[in-house]
């Protein structure tokens, strides 16, 4: 990894992260809509998703442990095959049985992607420099896959637009368009990922296996240890949950106020390309965030922000007042993951990083299955506006939880030094006091001492917090959140 430089490392990073999301976008305007005219109701759909939810919460913390004790590579390549496979039953499916079936694959796919191409990527632009920042990459990569996912939307609307292509309907002509761009992203990865393993072949797979455990084991000790990584991890719970509302439920919500779901599936095209954009435009925000309100404040408004975008999206008449809070909607997601990333970043060191990460997702993947089949349940037996408002109240109840990073950003920020009294003594090798990075695992109120044998550490070389996630799942299930 070190013989690239920070602006390689960075190139291919980007590179490779738009890659992995223009699938994505051509399958955000269709995934529920294309189940639902192959026979499934929205109750049968949060059903078939929870298999997604339930292979996540196996495979999260076991697979993240393999990536970091393997390497990012292989593990990413696996999983970019395993993309391939769900993506083809996706285009096939027609009973419940198939779509669960779609979720399951789905589910490994996510469980192995989760986490090591940005682990890939903080670690090797430290490799390449010590004090680089890389949380503006992070910021990058969210505005980069804004960009991905909105024109594989407006590619999604155009390919609707055109209507029936033989036997292929309108909306399962981007899902084979998708299945060709994946295609593209597996052999760049295997392309421009670049890294030196820990091992290679049978034997470096069989150690891997055998050390997943204690990595996962150290993982779980970081949360012990750390009260503020505690709590951005428990943020997911309520992040994936309330996630369904403008990922599953949107497409429903603007059908039942177009009156026609082609249509619905028409105007999503661009209305999605609109939105990814806007969420580009979120993640540029970062690094005046950082600057004011501060990373931790920031997260923490821009969750009750969200759910304030959700009831409208519930409550405004009309698809203009829905598609608007809908962009209001991913202006703020895409703000947001750059600076929940960044401070779970700052929580651990390069060999335990792709587990924390997986932690963050296992979190919130069986929490979005969970919301898929409850609001789901609740949007059938009630209405979907409802529904919607429910998963606006869960989402912003997760403000709160960044309250620990705000406070241990605030207790490690040095105060001024005060000038001595006139003819007070000073000790001559009375040296300066100096806090530890601001949002840095050790917590100088909790008590409870850092062990460096237990595979928690402080990086000298990270500086000052952000602020205190990600970073998406594929849009055939789960989350179309980059970073997530």
């Amino acid at each position: 990894m070190s013989a690239l430089t920070v602006r390689q490392v960075r190139f291919r990073y980007l590179a490779l992260y738009g890659l992995r999301w223009l699938p994505t976008g051509l399958l955000i305007p269709v995934m529920i809509l294309l189940m639902q005219e192959r026979g499934l109701t929205l109750s049968q759909i949060g059903l078939a998703v929870t298999a997604q939810g339930l292979v996540v919460l196996a495979l999260e913390l076991p697979t993240g442990g393999v990536a970091d004790a393997l390497g990012r590579k292989p593990v990413l390549v696996t999983a970019g095959v395993l993309n391939l496979v769900s993506l083809a039953l996706f285009a096939v499916a027609d009973s419940v049985a198939l779509f669960f079936l779609v979720f399951a694959v789905q589910g490994a796919y996510r469980a192995l992607d989760s986490g090591p191409l940005e682990s890939w990527y903080v670690d090797a632009t430290l490799a390449a420099d010590p004090d680089a920042e890389y949380e503006r990459g992070l910021g990058h990569a969210g505005t980069v896959a804004g960009v991905a996912i909105a024109g594989g939307a407006l590619l999604s609307g155009g390919l609707i637009a055109l209507g029936p292509v033989g036997p292929v309907s309108a909306l399962t002509g981007p899902v084979l368009v998708a299945i060709a761009l994946q295609a593209v992203a597996l052999a760049a990865l295997m392309t421009l990922l670049v890294e030196v393993r820990p091992g290679r072949g049978s034997g470096a797979l069989r150690t891997s296996v055998a050390e997943a455990p204690r990595m996962v084991g150290q993982a779980f000790g970081l949360l012990r240890r750390s009260r503020v990584l505690l709590a951005l991890v428990a943020v997911e719970l309520f992040w994936g949950f309330g996630m369904v509302t403008f990922e599953s439920l949107l497409p429903v919500r603007l059908a039942e106020v177009v009156g026609d779901p082609d249509r619905a599936a028409a105007l999503l095209g661009p209305a999605s390309s609109a939105a990814w954009l806007a969420s580009a435009a979120g993640a540029a925000l970062t690094p005046l965030l950082l600057r004011w309100p501060g990373a931790a404040p920031g997260a923490a408004l821009l969750r009750v922000l969200q759910g304030a975008t959700v009831v409208g999206m519930g409550l405004l008449a009309g698809p203009v007042g829905v598609l608007v809070a809908y962009l209001a909607c991913y202006t703020v997601h895409g703000a947001s993951n750059p600076l929940h990333l960044g401070l779970l970043h700052r929580q651990v060191d390069g060999p335990y990083r792709t587990s924390v990460l997986s932690l963050n997702s296992m979190m919130g993947q069986p929490a979005g299955a969970l919301g898929a089949v409850a609001l789901t349940v609740l949007a059938d037996r009630t209405n979907v506006s409802t529904a919607m408002l429910v998963g606006a109240v869960v989402l912003a109840l997760a403000a709160p939880l960044y309250l620990p990073a705000w406070r241990a950003a605030r207790r490690a920020t040095p105060a001024p030094a005060a000038a001595p009294p006139a003819g007070s003594a000073v000790a001559p090798d009375a040296g300066p006091v100096v806090a530890p990075p601001a949002g840095s695992s050790v917590d100088p109120t909790a008590g409870s001492s850092v062990d460096p044998s237990a595979g928690s550490s402080v990086d000298p070389t990270a500086g000052s917090a952000p602020g205190s996630g990600g970073v998406p799942a594929g849009a055939v299930v789960g989350s179309a959140d980059p970073g997530r």
